[in-house]
């Protein structure tokens, strides 16, 4: 009897993993991984071995929950021990590399005072000679910028440092937070030690709708699989159920929770933002892969932030999209690494990077990549964008985490789009501080003065209403405010009624209603057809 075929199960969620550590954003590009490794992971797990209480007694406060604690208790410790030491001895050339950063933050802060830099390349920590420009700006501070290809090309890019862990997921708070806590050996969950590029991982994914044989994706994934029977558990004979492609003759927007919405007209299909859940039972309905179409001509990104470009739903896509779009980046900044590079190395052949103004033409209309200001803390950060997408006569404007903090800006992006039909607007306009997201990539850390005057926000009332003035919507939706519990181990962010983002999005949205045009702040699903 022929075996039968099986489908990749809709419950199992599947984690990249660097170092037993989730891999977002700023995991994979070399530089960045180190910093992290040695002044995020490094620290954390010391922190946790010297007291495990501490961290513990923290996490039962949930205000706690996205900061720098491990959640786990205290009979972990030894495991905590075996990969710091782990981590040390096998990435002792990751800690040179970022102790040689410093030093030459060091080097040009003492030595490069406007006068000819020739001399100082011999002078460059030798770790990182070859990999570094060295410059000055028009205002001659020193500064220097990594060939960052050639680091992904370096023994400082190793891809048998990433895996991916497998596990069912049963609710929508089951994961400790993505900066925090390594994924230690656990019952019923899966490590399998395969590169994130692997082609293996494509045909996995596959099976989410369409079935193959076990034999087949084993001999694909080529992993020694160490505990064959729950893998084996992760796949079933059940079929998900069928999705048409849409074939409406208008345009229909999907919200998927956060700041994943999916564009589609009969012609195109456009996906922004990816975080998406997956199916299992809950009280709160939602879309999840299986709403996805077969095939996504576009995914736009808005900016590389966890909440917004997560490799493990894009991983998970790669094998469905056509093109991949990102905002191009000051190249070899350590800050601002290339969104375009990182998803080449994660197995992506079809990317798009646009500069403001650039434009897509699609059947029905035109994509436009527009100024993205604020949320980024006053750093240098171009890779962000948002979108304007002109469909069968409609605009629909993506602001994401957008702060109108210079409204002369709106005005001049307004005289080149006009009017627009329907705005998509963030407005979590409290902020982290940079320390929480880029605190590694510091050569030392910021003052808390500063570290607090440096929100990264979204609008608030005031702004998100010149926005509204500006561009005349007729509808206004909120979006992209991280309260979807399926979001907490993203951004660990649960605002209660009268906080001041919802107090200020609840303002906004009262304005407009009173102006007659259509409001709402978005959670879970939403469907809109224009």
């Amino acid at each position: 009897m022929p075996n039968p075929k099986l489908y990749f199960r809709q419950d199992v969620q599947v984690e990249p993993l660097f170092n037993l550590w989730v891999a977002w954003v700023l995991l994979i590009p070399p530089a960045t991984a180190a910093m992290n490794l040695v002044d995020r992971h490094l620290a954390i797990m010391t922190s946790y071995i010297n007291s495990p209480q501490l961290h513990i007694l923290a996490l039962k406060n949930l205000a706690m929950q996205s900061g720098p604690f491990i959640a786990l208790d205290s009979s972990r410790v030894d495991e905590v021990k075996d990969l710091l030491q782990h981590t040390q001895e096998r990435h002792g050339h990751l800690i040179e590399f970022v102790h040689a950063v410093k030093e030459l933050e060091n080097l040009l802060s003492r030595d490069a005072k406007g006068y000819s830099l020739e001399s100082l390349y011999a002078k460059v920590p030798e770790i990182l000679q070859g990999y570094v420009e060295l410059s000055y700006d028009l205002n001659n501070n020193p500064t220097f910028r990594f060939f960052e290809q050639l680091l992904y090309r370096s023994p400082f890019y190793d891809v048998t440092c990433q895996s991916m862990g497998l596990s069912q997921v049963k609710h929508d708070r089951s994961r400790p937070f993505i900066f925090s806590t390594p994924r230690l050996k656990q019952e019923n969950y899966a490590h399998l030690p395969i590169p994130f590029a692997h082609p293996g991982l494509d045909e996995l994914f596959k099976m989410r709708s369409t079935p193959q044989d076990y034999d087949y994706i084993c001999s694909q994934l080529d992993v020694e699989i160490t505990n064959p029977e729950l893998f084996r558990s992760f796949f079933t004979e059940a079929p998900p159920p069928s999705q048409e492609k849409y074939t409406g003759d208008r345009v229909r927007i999907r919200y998927f929770g956060h700041a994943c919405l999916l564009i589609e007209t009969r012609e195109v299909s456009i996906l922004f933002d990816p975080v998406i859940s997956y199916t299992y039972d809950s009280d709160i309905p939602r879309y999840t892969y299986q709403d996805l179409p077969d095939w996504i001509d576009y995914v736009l990104i808005t900016h590389s932030h966890q909440d917004h470009c997560l490799p493990e739903t894009l991983m998970q896509l790669r094998h469905k999209v056509g093109h991949i779009v990102v905002g191009r980046n000051c190249e070899g900044a350590l800050q601002d690494p290339s969104l375009g590079l990182m998803l080449k190395y994660l197995g992506f052949k079809n990317v798009i990077e646009l500069r403001e103004l650039d434009e897509i033409e699609i059947p029905g209309g035109v994509i436009v990549g527009l100024p993205f200001l604020g949320e980024h803390h006053d750093l240098l950060v171009r890779s962000k964008l948002t979108y304007l997408v002109r469909l069968l006569d409609h605009s629909i404007l993506v602001q994401a985490d957008s702060c109108s903090i210079d409204p002369v800006l709106y005005d001049r992006i307004h005289n080149y789009t006009g009017d627009v039909d329907l705005i998509f607007l963030g407005m979590e306009c409290d902020g982290s501080p940079p320390s929480w997201v880029y605190g590694p990539l510091f050569k030392s850390p910021l003052p808390r003065p500063m570290d607090q005057s440096r929100l990264g926000r979204g609008c608030n009332y005031r702004e998100g209403m010149q926005l509204v003035d500006r561009f005349h919507p007729q509808q206004m939706y909120v979006y992209a405010m991280g309260q979807e519990p399926w979001l907490q181990y993203i951004l660990g962010l649960e605002l209660q009624e009268d906080a001041n983002p919802m107090v200020q999005l609840q303002r906004l949205i009262s304005e407009c209603k009173s102006r007659g045009i259509s409001a709402e702040f978005l959670f879970g699903k939403k469907e809109v057809v224009l």
